[in-house]
Formats: structure tokens, sequence, C-alpha cells
């Protein structure tokens, strides 16, 4: 496991600290009289540093403390897909000084870890959606095909030697690769990493040839020209990769998927601890700065009534059902 901390301070601006060590709540967490909150929250994301759900959290986690009044960290700690912090995350002090915020993988892990320590449903008290992202099917710099079209023949005729990076088994990468090779009818050799960051790193350096990366991670790649994009995983173009075109306009219309992000906390939280939460987290989410960065990488914050702590229990309930049936496996 794999573990790094970075502190964002709220109205102090912006401070960092590393740390291998666990960083205590309020003591007594939010009881003893304690107004909550009135220390600092640990927010885990199970993800590797300078990946997109790192990234979603770390442009969020500042006008969150502002709006707390405390500082929040996070804590990147990855392996497992995702399932090494969220497992962390579920033994935590429901006291509403350590959540979680995870993507999409938490409906896709109980069917693809069957040996899951935790259950996705019952461990956690859902705080809010976050916002959904959408994919990018990408390459390395001088793959060779100019359009989707004839990336889908120079993956059929290179079968065996292409290579496609994934951030490991459940993450969001790995998803969207599965769905694209059943879509093409083709078995790619899959090279599996921790986290979409260095799946990125070694996709810039040219050793390996595909991924399929959220645009929160790959937007300023593609609109730098260091990787090419031949298409997004969504109904429409995303506003900032205009040119990029969507898979259905691409001829591959059952690869279709947005990768939505969740924050939640450790079951049993108090439901007064979440409502002031899920209060500071649409506030957050209105924040024009947080909606002009979210743009900037070619996604937007959700709109206050679908960050309701219900509005994230339906769809992480029905999305398990949804995977569980598409990924063959039941659940």
């Amino acid at each position: 496991m794999t573990r790094s901390r970075f502190l964002l301070a709220g109205s102090a601006g912006l401070a960092l600290t590393l740390s291998l060590s666990a960083c205590s709540g309020g003591a007594g967490g939010g009881g003893g009289g304690d107004t909550y909150p009135s220390d600092t929250i640990d927010v885990i994301v199970p993800f590797s540093a300078g990946g997109p759900t790192d990234t979603v959290t770390r442009i969020l986690a500042e006008p969150l403390g502002e709006e707390l009044g405390v500082q929040v960290v996070v804590d990147n700690v990855e392996g497992a897909g995702g399932t090494v912090g969220a497992g962390e995350a579920s033994q935590a002090d429901p006291d509403g000084y350590t959540l979680l915020l995870h993507h999409i993988g938490m409906s896709t892990a109980p069917t693809l870890y069957p040996d899951l320590n935790f259950d996705p449903v019952a461990d956690f008290e859902p705080v809010g959606l976050v916002t959904e992202v959408p994919m990018a099917i990408l390459s390395k710099k001088g793959l060779g095909p100019a359009s989707f079209e004839e990336l889908v023949e120079y993956i059929e005729a290179n079968e065996s030697a292409v290579t496609l990076a994934h951030a490991g088994v459940g993450s969001a990468s790995h998803l969207c690769a599965t769905l694209m090779q059943d879509a093409l009818g083709v078995t790619l050799t899959e090279v599996p990493y921790d986290g979409t960051g260095p799946a990125m790193a070694d996709l810039l350096g040219g050793q390996v040839d595909l991924l399929c990366d959220q645009t929160t991670n790959s937007a300023s790649q593609i609109l730098s020209g260091a990787v090419d994009a031949y298409a997004v995983t969504v109904p429409e173009r995303v506003a900032v990769l205009p040119d990029v075109p969507t898979t259905a306009e691409a001829g591959l219309p059952d690869v279709e998927v947005s990768i939505w992000h969740g924050l939640y906390a450790p079951a049993s939280t108090p439901e007064d601890v979440i409502t002031v939460l899920n209060e500071a987290l649409i506030t957050a989410l209105g924040n024009d700065e947080v909606k002009t960065q979210f743009e900037e990488l070619g996604t937007s914050p959700v709109s206050a009534e679908q960050a309701a702590p219900s509005v994230l229990s339906t769809q992480l309930s029905d999305q398990i059902a949804l995977w569980g049936d598409l990924l063959g496996k039941g659940n």
C-alpha cells in the first residue's frame, strides 16, 4: 500500500505537509460537547496522487475546508483498484473526521473483488455526488492512426502486440478498457498500474500504446498535443475538447460511460454530521473557482439537487446491480 498526505488549509490558504502517520480528528470526534467540525478532516482518496480522482478532490478540498472552517487533508491510500483505501475508510471512526471520495469503482468492486473486506452500501453513509467525468480513448504520441476508425483497424491488425494501460482492476480506466475490448471483440495486452498517474506517465513516455482515461486527468495532455485522443465516452462532445468525437460518432456506441464521484462517511456517522458535510459540499460545488477548474478538465459539478445523499445512495445501489450484470458475474 502506498500512502501520501497533503494538507489543504481552509481560510489560512494552501499548506503542504507530508506524513505517514494518520491525522487524528477532534477528541471524541464530534462528541463531548464539541461543535462539529472542530478539528482536521481527513479525506481518503483510494488512488495515487496526480490521478483524476485525486485531482477532483484537491480542487474541492480547499473550498470545502473554507466552508467547514477547518483544515481538510487529502490522504492517498492506493492499491487494488481503490479497494485498499475504501476498506480503510470503512473502518474509521464514524465521527465525520475521516471521509472517502471515490468514483464508480465503489459499484464495480463487489463484482470484481469477491473477497472484498467492506460492503459499499452497508459500511458507508453517502454524503453526496460530486461530478460525472467523461473518459477519453488515448494513444501514445505517434502511434500512427489518424482517426478512431483507423485506430480500430490498427488494433485489429496488431491485436497481440498492442498494450493497453489501466489503473488496476476495478478502476475507471480498467472498466473503460473492458468495455472497449468487448465492443471490438479483441483481447489486448493489459498493463495494470497502481493509479492513473503512473499509467499516464508511461503513455507519455511511449512505454504503452493505449489508455482510456478521465478527462480530468487527460484534457491538458490532449490539448498540449502530448497524447492523441480518438473519442470521448459520452453522448455529446466535451466543450473543452470540441474536436474529439464521441464514441457513438466514431462508430462504437456500446462504449458509453461517465465516471461519477461521490463523497462518503463511515456507517453510523450521525445524521447531523452528514447534514453539515452535505451542506458544505453543496456550497463548495457552487464555488465559481471550482466550476471553472472543473470545466477546464472537461467536467462540471453536479447540481445542488443531485448532490443530495439520497441521490448518491440510489446511484450506488443501482450501479452495483448494473455492473454486476454487465461484467457477467452477478452480484
